[in-house]
């Protein structure tokens, strides 16, 4: 029996950092939502479908899932309070899947590569994560903002998404957290490490992978995007 994938898009957030008043899933990029790349990609991924978590159903339904005929997209789930919430709210509509991919709706520039390599890692290692090794010296600081640890910086990874599972192991990770709430889970991969006994494999993505956060984001994103519809 053919193993069935999932990959969940998250795209409930406010995008406070982002300013103004439209949410920057909804921004538009080169004429079209920010979110629509995420979904045109895995669209055209081996995933079997998707899972959208977002709070405005039918303006995804209107504005993206229809005119560009994402027909994978099955689900469209409201987000939560914080990212847990959303998180184990497509789990929760992903029931019956073998494997699960989460990804950021504001990553745009995710590639078919990233998510073909995302499932050879989880078929073999049940939990792996993308990611790229960090260019800049990290410095852990105290309250203060003192310098106390220079970590070395081979070993420094900056993580991105997707971030893929067994669906048995995440579905447990965050029934776990999501009642006993911990601070500071800021990507799925943590969850695994709160409470499971098995490693997070990295897979290297790209530096152009990035998460549209602040304005500036976006100014960079455009110029990725000119460059792709060259190549």
């Amino acid at each position: 029996m053919k193993e069935k994938i999932t990959a969940i898009i998250l795209a409930g957030g406010s995008g406070k950092r982002m300013g103004g008043t439209e949410k920057k899933q909804y921004m538009l990029l080169a004429g079209k939502p920010l979110l629509y790349y995420a979904l045109k990609t895995f669209q055209e991924s081996c995933v079997d479908e998707i899972i959208l978590v977002a709070n405005e159903q039918e303006y995804c339904r209107r504005e993206l899932i229809e005119p560009y005929a994402f027909d994978k997209v099955r689900n469209i789930v409201a987000g939560g309070k914080e990212r847990m919430d959303s998180v184990y709210a497509g789990l929760l509509a992903a029931k019956g899947c073998s494997y699960v991919l989460i990804h950021d709706g504001a990553r745009p520039f995710c590639t078919l590569e990233m998510i073909e390599a995302s499932i050879a890692a989880v078929q073999k290692y049940q939990a792996c994560a993308v990611g790229a090794p960090a260019k800049d010296t990290i410095k852990i600081a105290d309250d203060h903002n003192f310098a106390i640890q220079t970590p070395r910086r081979s070993a420094v990874w900056q993580m991105q998404t997707p971030q893929t599972f067994s669906y048995p192991l995440i579905f447990s990770a965050y029934q776990e957290i999501c009642q006993k709430r911990p601070e500071g889970i800021t990507d799925d991969a943590m969850a695994i490490e709160y409470g499971q006994d098995v490693k997070v494999k990295l897979i290297l993505g790209s530096y152009a992978n990035i998460k549209i956060t602040t304005p500036e984001d976006m100014t960079i994103a455009e110029a990725l995007l000119r460059i792709r519809q060259k190549n």
